[in-house]
């Protein structure tokens, strides 16, 4: 996509380029490229470690000397360099012939092929490559007799192998006939006949390669230029003009198309037409979308998207040039108005190879030779990458990858444009290169990629066909129907025009814009009030600049927070992205409309208009999808630049040639005439017109996407430094590398993943003890359970990336979990012989997780290797990378992260055998601060393993600790308990008398919240005081202190039989009680703990409903509502007699009886009064009818919790504050009888009446209410 150029030149192209056989020099064998070859070998051999030593024998069986690559060389380039665009003769003659000089014969096909390739500088601008590669004949005798030799020698080898004894186990060579069958004679004859060239009988050919490099991308004019060019050669009649003539035209007498014109300039044969959009347009893409969707379908290509937007690592794997290259540009032309800031590049060379081990975000493109199955090509990290392999049609995706909102409707929009340009939706399940595709039926299924196989296209223009009808099943959820698709008439809807271009450029361009259009509204309708959220610095422009790193520039949160639920897996990570924060600044940095790039300028543009639109019907913030309505502006926009053209070029002229210059030979490029076309002509109209001018200088300024509207020294070092903010890693450099350039290259991935380590978890960090320090009561919550998620999924990845970084042999997808389990294994060979007195890498954790009285669980052991356990025992897992990132969660939680990866690394001996030198894991000081980097998450509580894993068996062990004053040596009852959780119950466990510990396991909990345990009253001492009871979960090592202090048995404390434990809330404490005594509290003390109470659930319920936590806690735990409510009904009580406790729950049963005596009756009372007094006596009764036996202050919680769930409790308030009983039982200055305080009180409470409170049953049993 054409976002940013580096043109500073008005031409249509900057140089012409020839490539291929330096005669003079040779044949030289492409080191870089057998290098690969072998590494690739050395790899397979020593990473499978069965394969016989003849198998690499074998690898050159098939390379012959016709099939080996030979070095190309750049011939010549005109001119020689231009200011605007330094000439890089390494990356050029790496990109124009990819693999190399190829050798063909008159027997072997020998089609030009084209393809387009890009150069990214290091600043981020980019020019473009136009590539035609041809065969001709070789006329050396020199060459021809050294190829000969090469088969000589090749063909003597391949006769000592089949002499040789098969190896046992070897794979036939000659598939599908063993070569051990074959005699040695007519193997030699075969092979002879098959892989031979003979000097006397056979022509050579050698491949050459045209190109031409121009700053904006016009694959389509280009490719007609030179393949015009090329026909010039072959023809058997001179061409009008010598080819200096149109390549001097073209190179100096062609513009630019200025924007929103269209250009048309000559070919050899025929003219040219080219069209820039305008401003007010998406920006130029010239490469037919139409390719790609019948490559990949509409469905792969959203995941490929998805994947892009992401930033996950891309590998796009074909055996044509032209495909990676149009599928990369696809995908980030999509993008609009987001741009790809990371490693861009689409086709890799062989010498660039190592850059698949970047531990970046990157989007390639690998060739392949057409004979390598997927299995064998060896990746360095696959467990966050994206493999496409676009000749077989099909997508490899990363585990957890989130679905694109609105998916289905938008695959249906996309699909109902195809069907109109007579595209099938799932793409054409053959191409031209593989026949036997060709049968494939409609109504196969790809199983691989979840596209639908194809039929041919003809059935796709009948109306009623099996895709339409497959189509509306796909879609029926969303209630559209796709009845209504009209196939357009080709030409159909420009009858009236008069086209300067061909029929098939006008349709490419008007399907492109129909795509790229619908693509561009999802994010106008995603984003439409993005600028809401924007926070701009209060700071001026450079001090925010310097400050960048530490700057939140957009309010993700908030954001979040309006967008439907269906959107937050993607939007949650999506905004994470360095393009989204890229967008977001270059949004800060221009303050008015001139300083604006254009993609942000034109998107402002668009949601403008949405906007207005939206006040008349509102649909922002819901998920409600909106079909694009803008596409027929664009598309007439198209249609009026290819009827009437704006500028037509000078016509190529004879030039100021030497007499006998520009001879020509047919079926040969000649060589051209460097004096012609090394300078441009003296004077040029279109050079010097003033606007263009203008536009030349500010064209890096202006049209680059990279760049922000600083002055020229805040912009330079905004490029330069932009680029590395977080995980940035600059382009690489297309040149022959040296050892010394590839160790610097590692040694920036190095830096760049240390500082991408610090930088995430310090993001982590700042926003979990954010939310903790909310959950405490201070400020505003800045981070959901979703983000959290997003964060630690991220800093899985990285440690994905991190470990596989300079891999010797790569072993499954997860580089991290190979490691632990190479370590694992190790270990456990050691501690198979008796050695020291404990297992391996055990950690005595008794500094954490203890009780405080003397009675306490023993030490947790804490192993590396006992944590991989827990997790290759959960069956739900299947995967390599679901284990390890399983693993980092379970490590995380129990704050062992720093710890077990130390203890991992602390094996140098493994290390040194699984790394290469240069890998991040063996240099050792970045090594040291990134472990001390992981070592600051033991600052926060993570439950990121309990609350991703809910359905996993976890053993429990419980504790109850009696007290120590009168402990349970005594105790004759069978006691019992039932753990509750955030997630679920355990139900009633028996325990076994005279033993205060149990372990059970059951499914995951969650985070505990209560514990409820009794005792059947049974035998002669049927009392038991307890102190607490301990919890601990035998994966996570959590564990959960239960304070109780309180007996259970009949005659002592209430008389309860049981009792309902909380674990102790996160709620801020404002008034410290010491265990043994129990102050007075003041009104003004007990007002704040209510209206603490009441907050904590408010601020429960205006959490998103995945995030929020348990309201027993809230409830019934430490300084909750019921705690509260109980200091307003114990301020001012009356003292009891000697020797006699009286209970709140006294007074209410008092006041019951009050309430159904025959007294207020007599009171003329109003209807909602006696509404409230029978609600009253109703729960009274159903309480103290309950068959549990809970005591007095048990009945008052479950009185208050249900007060509670039926927004009762402000009415029972008034009730008693009014009844005479309060009175009798109250002192005078008693907060119950402050009718001021009362009313204050019942406005608070009424507070909760908006929240459907819904209770643990846990808090209920028995009540039927």
């Amino acid at each position: 996509m054409t976002t940013g150029f580096s043109s500073n030149s008005c031409r249509f192209a900057d140089y012409f380029v020839i490539c291929g056989l330096d005669t003079e020099t040779g044949l030289e064998p492409d080191e870089l490229s057998a290098l690969c070859q072998y590494v690739k070998a050395s790899k397979a051999r020593d990473g499978a470690g069965r394969k016989p030593a003849s198998a690499d024998k074998g690898e050159n069986f098939e390379q012959s000397p016709l099939r080996r690559t030979f070095k190309s060389k750049v011939l010549a380039h005109y001119p020689e360099n231009v200011e605007w665009s330094p000439f890089d003769q390494d990356a050029v003659g790496m990109l124009c012939m990819p693999k190399g000089l190829s050798f063909r014969t008159q027997a072997d096909s020998r089609e030009p092929q084209f393809h387009s390739f890009i150069i990214t500088r290091e600043d981020g601008s980019r020019s473009y490559g136009f590539a035609l590669t041809f065969y001709e004949e070789v006329t050396s005798k020199q060459i021809c007799s050294a190829m000969q030799t090469l088969y000589h020698m090749h063909n003597a080898e391949q006769y000592d192998i089949l002499q040789s004894p098969a190896a046992p186990g070897a794979t036939p060579l000659a598939p599908p006939t063993p070569s051990h069958a074959l005699s040695p004679a007519l193997s030699l004859t075969r092979l002879q006949r098959f892989n031979s060239y003979d000097i006397s009988r056979d022509t050579l050919y050698v491949s050459k390669c045209v190109c031409l490099l121009a700053p904006l991308a016009f694959p389509r004019a280009c490719r007609q230029a030179l393949e015009q060019l090329h026909r010039a050669v072959c023809s058997p009649q001179p061409p009008p003009l010598p080819l200096e003539s149109y390549i001097y035209n073209i190179l100096y007498e062609v513009p630019l198309p200025l924007p929103g014109r269209s250009l048309r300039f000559s070919g050899v044969y025929a003219p040219i037409v080219c069209q820039r959009p305008s401003t007010a347009e998406l920006p130029l893409f010239d490469f037919p979308i139409r390719h790609v969707l019948e490559l990949l379908g509409v469905e792969n290509l959203l995941q490929l998207f998805t994947c892009a937007l992401l930033e996950i690592q891309i590998l796009l794997y074909s055996q044509h040039y032209q495909r990676l290259m149009a599928v990369a540009e696809s995908v980030t032309a999509l993008m609009f108005p987001f741009q790809w800031q990371h490693v861009y590049v689409p086709i890799l060379p062989a010498s660039l190879l190592h850059f698949l081990d970047a531990p970046v975000p990157y989007l390639m493109g690998l060739h392949s030779n057409g004979q390598d199955d997927r299995s064998n090509l060896e990746l360095p990290q696959e467990a966050n990458l994206c493999f496409v392999d676009i000749d077989n049609h099909s997508i490899e995706l990363p585990e957890d990858l989130p679905q694109f909102p609105n998916k289905l409707e938008f695959i249906q929009e996309i699909s109902e444009v195809l069907l109109a340009f007579r595209i099938p939706p799932q793409g054409l399940r053959y191409s031209e290169d593989s026949p036997k595709h060709q049968g494939l039926h409609a109504s196969e299924v790809d199983k691989r990629n979840g596209n639908l196989a194809g039929s041919p296209l003809n059935s796709y223009l009948l109306k009623e066909n099996e895709t339409i009808a497959r189509l509306q099943a796909l879609v029926k959820r969303t209630g559209v129907s796709l009845e209504k698709v009209e196939v357009k008439e080709k030409g159909g809807g420009h009858k009236g025009l008069k086209l300067q271009c061909d029929e098939e450029e006008l349709q490419m361009h008007r399907l492109n814009i129909h795509i790229r259009e619908v693509f561009a509204n999802r994010f106008t309708q995603m984003f439409a009030d993005y600028e809401v959220f924007v926070i701009q610095p209060s700071q001026d422009k450079e001090a925010w600049f310097t400050n960048r790193e530490q700057m939140q520039n957009f309010d993700k949160a908030s954001f979040l927070s309006d967008q439907p639920e269906p959107y937050l897996p993607f939007l949650s990570r999506f905004l994470e992205t360095q393009m989204f924060a890229s967008f977001i600044d270059s949004k800060i940095l221009s303050q008015d409309e001139e300083e604006k790039e254009h993609a942000l300028r034109l998107f402002d543009a668009r949601v403008e208009k949405i906007r207005m639109l939206n006040v008349r019907t509102p649909t922002l913030r819901t998920s409600m999808y909106q079909k694009c309505t803008n596409i027929e502006e664009s598309e007439k926009a198209i249609e009026n630049r290819v009827s009437k053209i704006d500028h037509t070029a000078l016509h190529p002229h004879l030039l100021d040639m030497k007499i006998g210059q520009g001879r020509y030979e047919p079926s040969f490029f000649p060589t051209l005439q460097a004096d012609v076309l090394s300078t441009g002509p003296a004077t040029n109209k279109w050079a010097k017109r003033s606007a263009p001018a203008q536009w030349r200088r500010k064209d890096r300024q202006k049209q680059h996407a990279e760049h922000l509207y600083l002055d020229n020294d805040q912009r330079e070092k905004y490029i330069q430094e932009a680029r590395t903010l977080g995980n940035m890693i600059p382009q690489p450099k297309l040149s022959n590398l040296s050892p010394s350039v590839i160790a610097q290259t590692n040694w920036k991935f190095v830096e760049g993943l240390l500082k991408e380590c610090r930088n995430k978890t310090k993001r982590m960090l700042v926003e979990k003890m954010g939310r903790e320090a909310v959950e405490l009561g201070h400020g505003e919550v800045s981070i959901t359970g979703l983000e959290e998620n997003t964060l630690i999924a991220s800093l899985c990845d990285l440690l994905e990336r991190i470990w596989s970084h300079g891999l010797q042999v790569k072993q499954g997808k997860s580089a991290l979990w190979s490691h632990l389990l190479h370590y694992q294994e190790s270990k456990e060979k050691k501690n198979s012989t008796p050695a020291g007195p404990g297992p391996p890498g055990l950690i005595q954790d008794s500094e954490r997780r203890k009780s405080d009285t003397g009675l306490t669980m023993p030490p947790l052991k804490v192993s590396l290797i006992q944590d991989m356990r827990h997790i290759q025992n959960i069956g739900e897992i299947k995967t390599d990378v679901g284990k390890a990132r399983a693993w980092v969660r379970l490590s995380m939680e129990k704050k062992l992260l720093s710890t077990h990866l130390k203890q991992l690394l602390s094996d140098q001996e493994l290390t040194k055998k699984l790394y290469k030198r240069y890998a991040f894991l063996r240099c050792d000081d970045e090594k040291e601060q990134f472990l001390y980097h992981l070592l600051s998450f033991n600052a926060v509580d993570y439950f990121c393993f309990t609350n991703v894993f809910t359905t996993i068996m976890i053993p429990y062990h419980v504790l109850v600790i009696p007290s120590k004053k009168l402990g349970g040596s005594m105790f004759t009852a069978n006691p019992w308990l039932c753990v509750s959780g955030e997630l679920s119950e355990t139900g009633v466990l028996q325990l076994p008398k005279n033993t205060v510990e149990i372990t059970f396991e059951c499914q995951n909990l969650g985070k505990l919240t209560t514990v409820q345990m009794g005792h059947d009253n049974s035998g002669l001492y049927a009392k038991w005081l307890v102190e607490c009871v301990m919890v601990r979960n035998g994966i996570t090592g959590h564990t959960y202190r239960f304070p109780c202090g309180r007996w259970l048995g009949k005659g002592v404390d209430d008389g309860s039989l049981e009792r309902v434990l909380q674990s102790p809330g996160m709620m801020r404490r404002f008034v410290t009680i010491s265990p043994n005594s129990k102050p007075k509290l003041n009104t003004g003390q007990i007002q704040e703990g209510v209206g603490e109470a009441i907050n904590g659930i408010v601020k429960h319920f205006h959490k998103p409903e995945k995030e929020r936590g348990s309201l027993a806690v809230l409830l019934c735990g430490e300084f909750g509502l019921v705690w509260a409510l109980e200091q307003v009904f114990l301020h001012g009580f009356k003292s009891p007699r000697l020797f006699k406790n009286v209970f709140i729950w006294d007074f209410l049963e008092k006041a019951q009886a009050y309430f159904e005596s025959p007294e207020p009756r007599e009171k003329s009372q109003d209807e909602n009064w006696q509404t409230r007094v029978r609600d009253f006596c109703r729960f009274m009764r159903a309480i103290n009818s309950s068959p549990r036996s809970i005591g007095k202050d048990g009945k008052f919680q479950m009185l208050v919790c249900l007060g509670a769930r039926d927004h009762q409790l402000h009415h029972w308030i008034a009730l008693l504050a009014d009844c005479p009983i309060t009175a009798q039982m109250y002192e005078e200055f008693a907060l119950i009888k402050e009718h001021t305080l009362v009313n204050s009180l019942i406005r608070v409470l009424q507070t909760l009446q908006e929240f459907n409170i819904t209770l643990e049953a846990s808090l209920v049993k028995g009540i039927g209410i």
